[in-house]
């Protein structure tokens, strides 16, 4: 395997670097509040990088993410690039991907995705009812990605929706319940299954779904390693100045070895990430490598931020400063992942089926 970026990925990933530190900045956080930052996704839309990832794939999103991560920049990035333009690239049927791409490359067409399946919402002849929670980005969004009790793929529109109710979670994003009663749905892939009757069939546990999720999983993961990069590096860079007993922070030897720590952490969390997107993008079965991935991201990212703000001491506790956060997302994630132990479980069961090689 080989995780070395490609010349485009490297240049997709310079560029939103540079975006989301001009935009992304601690005051327009501050004034973005619990919503999404509307300028600074124009511009992310206007460089040309959500569209990139059809290109990249799932390894380059993994870059860009560890760059929203990197300033927590609230826009839909992760949602609309994992439950939209990859998965209805790699699933969607040929006008399907004419019809919808444009606007998903665009910005004016923002996707979300209520995963995983959790049994509560069924489809009859192409009608959808039930509830979904906490679904991230929803009050941004303009199509849900929804997987209805077998595991088949839908895709509704927002306006369709018998209603939204927002949600506060940790994090700021925007988030939502879907209630959906007799929603008209369109099935990703249509009758046929888009390029793959088996893979966009209409069979419990299909393998659309199952992919999408797994991509899903290594997305916000990789937005995890950035969350966790920012935090350590406002850890390093504190403690580097504020001085204890006549010394910074950062000669002394428990500071190092926590900080130390938080990077191993940090670094097992991207490299498994990178391992998940890369065999994703090469066709190999990704499904172990993501859980993998999730776990890293939800057990390491909450030691990391734990650590990020005990590394402030005081000022850590202050809401108002930047790595509280780092913190929150960091939290939020790893209830988003699905929580260690649910991950650990899940990916338990996978390998007691067999040699996932």
């Amino acid at each position: 395997m080989d995780f070395t970026p490609t010349e485009e990925q490297e240049a997709a990933r310079g560029l939103a670097a540079r975006i989301f530190a001009d935009l992304a900045t601690h005051e327009r956080l501050g004034a973005a509040g619990t919503g999404s930052d509307p300028e600074l996704w124009k511009a992310l839309c206007a460089a040309g990088l959500p569209g990139s990832v059809e290109e990249t794939g799932l390894l380059g999103l993994v870059l860009l993410l560890e760059e929203q991560g990197r300033v927590t920049a609230q826009v839909p990035f992760a949602a609309t690039c994992v439950y939209g333009i990859l998965a209805v690239a790699r699933h969607g049927t040929d006008e399907q991907r004419a019809r919808l791409l444009p606007g998903l490359r665009e910005g004016t067409t923002v996707a979300t995705g209520a995963f995983p399946a959790s049994g509560a919402v069924t489809s009859h002849r192409g009608r959808l009812s039930g509830t979904a929670d906490g679904v991230p980005w929803l009050r941004d969004a303009t199509h849900v990605l929804v997987p209805d009790a077998d595991h088949v793929l839908w895709l509704v529109r927002t306006e369709d929706a018998a209603r939204i109710d927002p949600v506060e979670l940790t994090a700021p994003w925007s988030a939502g319940r879907l209630v959906l009663d007799e929603a008209p749905g369109e099935r990703l892939g249509g009758d046929g299954g888009g390029r793959d009757a088996a893979v966009g069939g209409g069979v419990a546990g299909g393998a659309a779904y199952a992919e999408v999720l797994a991509a899903a999983r290594t997305a916000f993961a990789g937005l995890q390693a950035g969350v966790c990069a920012g935090s350590l590096a406002r850890a390093v860079e504190y403690t580097a100045v504020r001085e204890q007993f006549g010394r910074p922070l950062a000669t002394h030897q428990a500071v190092q070895l926590r900080a130390a720590d938080a990077h191993m952490d940090t670094e097992a969390i991207r490299v498994t990430a990178y391992e998940a997107a890369w065999r994703h993008d090469e066709g190999l079965d990704a499904h172990a490598a993501a859980l993998t991935a999730a776990w890293w991201a939800s057990e390491a990212g909450k030691r990391v931020v734990h650590a990020g703000q005990h590394l402030h001491g005081g000022m850590g506790a202050d809401l108002d400063h930047p790595v509280h956060r780092h913190f929150l997302w960091g939290r939020q994630l790893d209830a988003h992942l699905g929580c260690g132990t649910e991950v650990l479980a899940e990916l338990g069961d996978l390998l007691a089926e067999g040699d996932p090689s």
